[in-house]
C-alpha cells in the first residue's frame, strides 16, 4: 500500500530509490524512519510480519555500501537459524543482482564448507550472514580484529526468538566483544512479536531506541468446531483431521503447526489417510533429516506444496508468500509463539493473516478461547527480564581466551555492556574466571580443568592446542543425544533421528513413527539405527523429546478468569457450558486469587486434585513432593498424574488438610531434599557442564555417544555434591533445575498468588473436571508402604481363596 513520499531528510541515494520505482513501489514508513535513524547506536524495529523488515534492516547497509564498495566486512547479520540465514541470502540477491552492485553476501553456519570458511578469515564478503554458534566461533580466532575491525552493522533477526535462551546471552557477550572491536559498530534488532518492547531493547542493549511500525490489520482467526466434538483427554487433535482437511483444500498453501514431534508425526497420518485427492502435503520437524526437511522447504518455495504438518522447526520468518492459512492443532500454550505462527499467514503488508485454532481435547476449547481474546488485546506473555547464564559466560570466556590473552578488567567491563549481564557482580564474574582457570576447588588437582594460567595480569590459555577443543564445543544447545535412522540396503537413505534411551528400547521387528511412515527395526550398527519399510503394521511411536510446552502463566490467568464468568461461556460450544455448569453443581469452579482443592472416594481410593493452573511440568513435581509428604503423614499415596491445569493423587488414606501440605517453606525444603539425589539434577547439571566447557561433547576424531557423557557427568556430580557442593557449576545446576524441567517457581507464584485461600470441596464423587486427567497418559506410580499394603492385602486374599491359614505376623 503506498504511503506519504520520503522527506529529504530520508531520502534513499539514487540507485535505491531507482530500484522501488522500477518496481511500482513506495518504501514503507518505518522503513524510512529506520533509514533516518540509521547512525543511532541501537534500534529495534518491530514490525508485521510481511512489513519488510529484512529489508529495512538492509537499506542502510545498500546504502552505505553504494555502487563500488571497499572489500571488507560491513554488516553481520544473525539469524536464529541456518535456515533462515539462507533464506535471506536469496531474497537480498534481488536487489543486488536488479541494481547491479558489486556487493558479496555470504553464509557461515555449521552447514558452510571449510573451504570457504578459511577464505572468510582471509577475504571476508561484504555481508556476512551467520547464526550465533558461528558467530562466537569466529570470534574465539587471533584474525578475530582483522575480520571484524571494520563492521558497521550488525543486524539481529527475529531477536525475540533469541532474547529468552542461552542463545540469546551468548549472541549478546559476541555483540559486547564485536562492539570492542570496531567502537562505531550500530545495532539492529528486528521482531514482529514483542510483548515488552523496552525490556528486548535492553536485551539488544548499547542504549538501544524502539521503532514501531503500524501493526496492519488484525488477524482473522478463529476457532474450528468439527461435527466430531473432541476427546475429553489427549493432545493429538486427530478427531478434527477431515474438517482440517477440509480447510487445505479450500486455501492455496497452508501450514499446519502442532506442539510436538511425535504428535506431528500421528496427525500427519491422521491427515493423509483422509487426503482423498492427494494434495502434496509434506512434514517437517527437527527429527528429520536434513535433506527431509531441505525437500520439504524447496518445494514450499517453488509452490509444490499445499500444506505442511510442522513444528517449531518452521516458527520463524522464512519467506513463503504463497501461506494463505495457518492451522493450529492443540491449544498454542503461548500467545506469544501463537502470534509469530498466525503471521507465517499472508506475506502482504495491511492484508490479514488468517488462521484456524483446533482444540485437540475439551478443555483446550477453553485454553482456545483464552488465547483468542488474548490476541484480540494484543497481551502477549514471555519473559525477557532474565539474567544470563553464568555457564555461558564461562563459555565465552575460554573462547575469549583462544583469541589472545584475556584481561579481566577489560573483559568484565565489556561483559557488562551485554543486556543480560548488566547486572553481574564482580564476584560472580570473578568465580566464572576462577572456574576457566582451575575447575574449582574439588577439581583444581587435575590438568585437564585448569585451562588458564595467569601471567603479568593476564590470562592466557595454558596448553594452546586445547583451543581446538574448546572450538569443537562452540554452543548453548544441548539436545537430547540422538542417534541416525537410515533405510537398510539402497544406500542407506537417511530418514531422521529417535533418541538414543528409544533406540536402546528395540528389538529386532520393533516397528514406529518417522517421517510420516512405518518402519521396522532391523539392527543398530555403528551407532546408526538401520530399518526396513513396514507399511501394514501398527507402528510405536518414537520418543521426540521436542519442546515441552506448558501453558503460560498468563494464558493461565485468562482460563481461570472464564471459568469465573458464566457470561463467557456462551461463546463457545454448548458442551462446555454443560460441562462446567455440572462441576458448580457437584463442586466448584476455580476462581480468581483461590486455590481450588476437590477431595472424593472413588474404587476404595482417596483422591484429591488440586487446581494449581501452573503448568504440567510444575504440577508433575508437585506430584512429586505431595506424595513424599504424604507417604511421610502415612496417608499411603498411590499415584498421580498432573496436565496444565491439575493435579489429581490416589492413595489409601484422604487428606483432611490440604493447606498443611501446601506451605512454601516445606514444599521448599522437600523439592531441595529430593532434588539432591533425583535424575533431573544429574541431567541438568550434564547440560550445565557441557555448556560450561566442563564436558567436552566433541573432541577430534570422535564423538562421544550419550552414554558417555552422562556416565562422565554422573561422576562428577557426584564428586562436587561430595567435596565441593558449593561449587559454580552446583550453584547454577540447582538454580536451572528449579527453574527449568522441575519449573517449581511456578509453583512458589501460585502459592504467593493465593496466599493461604484455599477452597476445599469435598465432593461425594468424581467431578466432572478431574475426570479427564483420569484419561491422561503418563500416571505416576508411588513405590512406598501404601503399594506394600496392597500387595500384601492381595496375597492375603489369594491364600484365603485357597483355604490356606494365612501366617501370623
Amino acid at each position: 500500500m503506498p504511503i506519504d513520499q520520503p522527506s529529504d531528510a530520508t531520502r534513499l541515494p539514487q540507485h535505491l530509490t531507482r530500484w522501488f520505482a522500477d518496481r511500482g513501489w513506495t518504501p514503507h514508513r518505518h522503513q524510512l524512519d529506520l533509514y533516518e535513524r540509521r547512525d543511532d547506536p541501537g534500534m529495534l524495529l518491530i514490525a508485521p510480519t510481511g512489513g519488510g523488515k529484512t529489508l529495512a534492516g538492509f537499506l542502510p547497509t545498500l546504502a552505505e555500501l553504494g555502487e563500488n564498495p571497499e572489500p571488507g566486512l560491513h554488516t553481520v547479520y544473525v539469524s536464529p537459524l541456518k535456515a533462515l540465514a539462507t533464506d535471506i541470502r536469496r531474497n537480498l540477491s534481488t536487489p543486488i543482482n536488479d541494481m547491479g552492485l558489486t556487493i558479496r553476501v555470504e553464509d557461515r553456519t555449521g552447514d558452510t564448507k571449510a573451504t570457504q570458511k578459511a577464505r572468510q578469515r582471509v577475504d571476508p564478503p561484504h555481508i556476512l550472514l551467520t547464526t550465533p554458534e558461528s558467530l562466537a566461533l569466529m570470534l574465539s580466532y587471533p584474525k578475530a580484529p582483522a575480520i571484524f575491525g571494520g563492521v558497521q552493522r550488525v543486524v539481529v533477526d527475529e531477536i525475540h526468538a533469541l532474547a529468552e535462551s542461552k542463545r540469546g546471552d551468548q549472541l549478546m557477550l559476541c555483540l559486547s566483544r564485536l562492539q570492542t572491536i570496531s567502537p562505531h559498530m550500530r545495532r539492529v534488532g528486528l521482531s514482529a512479536t514483542v510483548e515488552d518492547p523496552p525490556a528486548l531493547a535492553g536485551v539488544l542493549g548499547h542504549g538501544s531506541r524502539v521503532l514501531l511500525a503500524d501493526p496492519g490489520p488484525e488477524p482473522q482467526i478463529a476457532m474450528l468446531e468439527t461435527a466430531e466434538l473432541p476427546p475429553w483427554s489427549g493432545m493429538g487433535g486427530r478427531h478434527a483431521a477431515r474438517a482440517v482437511m477440509d480447510l487445505v483444500e479450500n486455501a492455496n498453501t497452508t501450514l499446519i503447526f502442532i506442539n510436538t514431534r511425535a504428535q506431528a508425526e500421528l496427525f500427519f497420518q491422521a491427515i493423509w489417510a483422509v487426503n482423498s485427492k492427494n494434495l502434496p502435503i509434506g512434514l517437517h520437524h527437527g527429527s528429520l533429516s536434513r535433506e527431509a526437511r531441505l525437500k520439504v522447504e524447496q518445494a514450499m518455495v517453488a509452490g509444490e506444496m499445499r500444506a505442511i504438518v510442522c513444528t517449531g522447526s518452521l516458527d520463524l520468518g522464512i519467506d513463503w508468500g504463497n501461506v494463505d492459512l495457518v492451522i493450529q492443532v492443540g491449544a498454542p500454550k503461548n500467545v506469544k509463539r501463537l502470534v509469530q505462527r498466525i503471521g507465517r499467514a499472508n506475506h502482504t503488508y495491511n492484508a490479514p493473516s488468517r488462521a484456524v485454532l483446533v482444540p485437540a481435547n475439551r478443555f483446550e476449547v477453553l485454553e482456545c478461547r483464552a488465547a483468542l481474546d488474548a490476541v484480540a488485546e494484543h497481551d502477549l506473555d514471555g519473559d525477557t527480564g532474565r539474567a544470563g547464564g553464568l555457564d555461558v559466560l564461562c563459555q565465552h570466556i575460554l573462547l575469549m581466551a583462544c583469541s589472545g590473552p584475556v584481561d579481566p578488567d577489560a573483559l568484565f567491563a565489556e561483559v557488562r555492556t551485554a543486556g543480560p549481564y548488566a547486572g553481574i557482580s564482580r564476584a560472580e564474574f570473578d568465580d566464572c574466571l576462577e572456574f576457566c582457570a582451575t575447575g574449582g576447588y574439588a577439581l583444581k588437582a587435575y590438568d585437564r580443568w585448569r585451562r588458564l594460567v595467569e601471567r603479568d595480569g593476564l590470562y592466557h590459555l595454558r596448553d594452546p592446542r586445547s583451543a581446538r577443543n574448546l572450538r569443537m564445543n562452540v554452543g548453548t544447545i544441548v539436545g537430547t543425544e540422538t542417534l541416525p535412522v537410515r533405510l537398510r540396503g539402497g544406500g542407506g537413505t537417511p530418514l531422521g533421528e529417535v533418541e538414543e534411551s528409544f533406540a536402546a528400547s528395540l528389538v529386532p521387528g520393533d516397528t514406529f513413527l518417522i517421517g510420516g511412515q512405518t518402519v521396522k527395526f532391523e539392527n543398530l550398527r555403528e551407532m546408526v539405527v538401520q530399518v526396513s519399510r513396514q507399511p501394514t503394521r501398527e507402528p510405536r511411536i518414537a520418543v521426540f523429546m521436542g519442546t515441552k510446552l506448558a501453558t503460560s502463566t498468563k494464558l493461565s490467568e485468562r482460563v481461570i478468569g472464564i471459568l469465573d464468568a458464566p457470561g463467557r461461556w456462551k461463546s463457545m460450544p454448548g458442551y462446555i457450558g454443560d460441562w462446567l455448569d455440572l462441576q458448580n453443581h457437584i463442586s466448584r469452579l476455580p476462581t480468581p486469587g483461590r486455590l481450588l482443592v476437590e477431595t472424593f472416594q472413588r474404587q476404595d481410593r482417596a483422591h484429591i486434585c488440586v487446581y494449581g493452573f501452573a503448568g504440567r511440568n510444575a504440577h508433575q513435581t508437585l506430584g512429586l513432593l505431595l506424595t513424599r509428604r504424604m507417604e511421610e503423614a502415612g496417608l499411603d499415596p498411590l499415584g498421580f498424574v498432573s496436565n496444565d491445569y491439575a493435579l489429581l493423587i490416589w492413595g489409601l488414606q484422604p487428606v483432611t488438610n490440604p493447606a498443611a501440605m501446601l506451605t512454601a517453606d516445606d514444599l521448599r525444603a522437600g523439592l531441595d531434599g529430593w532434588l539432591a539425589s533425583n535424575a533431573v539434577m544429574k541431567r541438568t547439571f550434564r547440560n550445565v557442564a557441557t555448556v560450561a566447557g566442563l564436558i567436552e561433547r566433541n573432541m577430534p576424531g570422535q564423538r562421544k555417544t550419550g552414554r558417555q557423557a552422562t556416565f562422565s557427568s554422573d561422576i562428577l556430580y557426584d564428586t562436587l555434591l561430595k567435596y565441593d557442593p558449593d561449587h559454580l557449576l552446583m550453584r547454577i545446576t540447582r538454580d536451572e533445575a528449579a527453574r527449568g524441567l522441575v519449573d517449581y517457581g511456578r509453583i512458589e507464584d501460585m502459592l504467593s498468588r493465593v496466599e493461604g485461600r484455599i477452597d476445599m470441596v469435598h465432593a461425594p464423587h468424581l467431578t466432572p473436571l478431574a475426570a479427564p486427567l483420569l484419561l491422561e497418559v503418563g500416571k505416576v506410580p508411588i513405590r512406598g508402604s501404601g503399594r506394600q499394603k496392597l500387595e500384601d492385602q492381595a496375597v492375603e486374599e489369594l491364600l484365603a481363596e485357597a483355604g490356606l491359614a494365612v501366617p501370623a505376623a
